[in-house]
């Protein structure tokens, strides 16, 4: 059986831009398998155009709520309803909500008393009740203004440049919290996961040990017959 965990991204569009996308995307899959991707908001409101390409692109669901009171947000319940529903389906290890709403605060506890991780991403003006009700919490802006300095792709050959590679291989490694590193395979799927045309072929490597070999930030060992991948 795979020990990969599921999870289910739920994203509240009005409090979240839709240039976070691709960073909330590879935060959540360094969790494990993404089952569940949907996105909540009034979708015949012309502020929520600038998500409706994203969300084909990224193949995330949306979850069409008409705010039909004035000053009342209709996506906050609908995605808290759906989470409840996903919780008690059995249907994933965890969550990533989305959101720099604290009316999610209550839904992040009670996940967590289910036995549940959950992983919340907003900005850094988030009240710190909800940071606190979460496990992890991501502030995308912060991250984002980080990874804005960074070129994510190679230019002619449209491969993945080494450094953006190093770098989410490093990521992954820490966000496993395991002092002796991360399984090699588990860091493959990880890898899978975040970049789909990822393959160590492309790079001239036969397979990923000797891919990982060129990275001296990195230190491989073996413990009987398992390969594992530390940050030095």
């Amino acid at each position: 059986m795979s020990d990969v965990k599921r999870f289910a991204v739920l994203i509240d569009i009005e409090n979240v831009s839709q240039k976070y996308i691709e960073l909330i995307m590879d935060e959540a899959s360094n969790y494990g398998d993404i089952t569940i991707k949907r996105a909540y908001g009034d979708w015949t409101q012309q502020r929520s155009s600038s998500w409706k390409k994203t969300l084909l692109e990224n193949s995330i669901t949306p979850m069409q709520q008409f705010n039909n009171t004035f000053g009342k947000n209709s996506s906050d319940s609908a995605l808290i309803i759906d989470a409840m529903k996903i919780l008690y389906n059995n249907n994933v290890d965890g969550f990533c909500l989305v959101s720099s709403d604290s009316d999610f605060t209550r839904l992040a506890a009670t996940l967590k008393e289910e036995g549940k991780t959950v992983v919340g991403m907003g900005e850094s003006k988030t009240p710190a009740a909800l940071i606190k009700a979460c496990d992890s919490f991501k502030m995308l802006d912060v991250l984002y203004t980080k990874k804005a300095t960074e070129t994510a792709k190679a230019s002619s050959n449209n491969l993945t440049k080494l450094s953006t590679i190093e770098k989410a291989i490093k990521q992954i490694i820490n966000a496993n919290d395991d002092e002796r590193g991360m399984n090699i395979a588990s860091l493959g799927n990880s890898l899978q996961r975040r970049y789909p045309d990822f393959d160590t072929r492309n790079y001239g490597a036969p397979k990923l040990s000797k891919f990982l070999q060129q990275f001296k930030s990195l230190e491989i060992t073996k413990d009987e017959n398992v390969t594992y991948v530390n940050v030095k």
